[in-house]
């Protein structure tokens, strides 16, 4: 009897990710698309009716400035989540690969190269009820978690996503445990996660590992979690290897990922990163997009499934179905659904705002 009771109760729990995305899919009409770029480091907003042809708003400029919010004088990897309130969530890299040449510091890196590349310590959180008014916090692993992580080589590429369990909201992300210049355990990427504190202004649980990957001497990052309609999870990530390309796994803890799947879903002849993945409103179908950063100019790629096992090729942004309409050369995206009305909300505003 006890035993029965326990396998009821997981699977209402493992059913509650699916029951909250019914009810908020119900209500979506559109898509909102977050990227950044190189030349500007900063971040950027597109819409799509259909989930085929994103338009960025504000005529295709920053939505935010990346100096106006960083360390580093600029941000990357820009990912956003709607929470369970409808509370809009933006995790972002704090990192500008060209601080040097911008003028926010005499050296190519903040610290010596030793650290290895981009070498930051800081992430960013936003926080916003309209997606319009944000509030911003920058987030160091290094002071937060002196004792294991006060001497990082980097934190990079963060995500969220509700954990219905814990109550709370899980950031993901990329670590360097050590200085890429020791050559010892932890001076390669690996992907960790943490929790964040209710106002989404620190992390309040030290980092801990994700998964762990089978070869040791392979860089993993680039991690994107997305629920399954049978209350699993989805783990997309990027194992550089040669050349490095989308893998996944998939698990019932949202944690802790552990079956290995060799198994890649891009067909891109050279390397890509930023997996994404996320579903058609009203259809069973999910798209996986990713950055393919080998091309000149960047660009992204897309793959469609309907049972996370075989995917379909979409083509690149307007080389196929998928079509960029006022912008070029995206940079690590992310894109959920959103009503019509907080479609149209913004529209206005950035119409206002020209």
């Amino acid at each position: 009897m006890k035993r029965s009771r326990f396998l009821l109760l997981r699977a209402a729990l493992l059913a509650l990710p699916l029951l909250a995305a019914c009810s908020q899919e119900a209500r979506m009409g559109a898509y909102l698309f977050t990227y950044f770029n190189d030349p500007t480091h900063s971040l950027f907003m597109a819409l799509s009716y259909d989930g085929y042809e994103f338009t960025a708003l504000n005529d295709g400029q920053p939505i935010i400035d990346g100096k106006d919010i960083s360390e580093q004088g600029g941000i990357r990897d820009p990912h956003i989540q709607r929470g369970p309130d409808g509370t809009f969530y933006i995790v972002m890299t704090d990192l500008h690969i060209y601080g040097q040449r911008a003028g926010f510091r005499d050296t190519q890196w903040e610290r010596d190269a030793y650290y290895g590349w981009g070498n930051n310590r800081g992430l960013i959180f936003m926080k916003s009820k309209d997606l319009i008014h944000w509030t911003h916090s920058i987030v160091r692993i290094d002071r937060l978690f002196p004792e294991r992580f006060g001497e990082l080589g980097c934190a990079w590429a963060p995500e969220t996503i509700w954990d219905p369990q814990e109550r709370k909201m899980m950031v993901y992300f990329t670590i360097r445990q050590r200085p890429e210049g020791e050559h010892v355990d932890g001076s390669r990427t690996k992907l960790y996660y943490s929790y964040a504190d209710e106002d989404f202004t620190t992390l309040v649980t030290e980092p801990a590992l994700l998964f762990e990957y089978p070869d040791p001497r392979i860089q993993v990052l680039d991690a994107d979690i997305c629920p399954m309609p049978d209350g699993r999870w989805f783990m997309t990530y990027v194992a550089q290897e040669n050349p490095g390309g989308i893998k996944y796994m998939v698990s019932d803890r949202i944690n802790h990922f552990e079956a290995y799947n060799d198994a890649q879903i891009d067909s891109e002849p050279g390397a890509c990163e930023a997996p994404n993945t996320w579903k058609r409103i009203g259809e069973d179908k999910w798209v996986t997009m990713y950055d393919i950063f080998s091309i000149n100019p960047h660009n992204f790629g897309f793959v469609e499934t309907t049972d996370f096992k075989t995917w379909t090729p979409l083509g690149r942004f307007n080389e196929g179905v998928m079509k960029a309409t006022n912008f070029t050369s995206p940079k690590h995206g992310s894109v959920i659904p959103i009503t019509r009305r907080e479609a149209r909300r913004l529209e206005k505003h950035y119409a206002k705002s020209r």
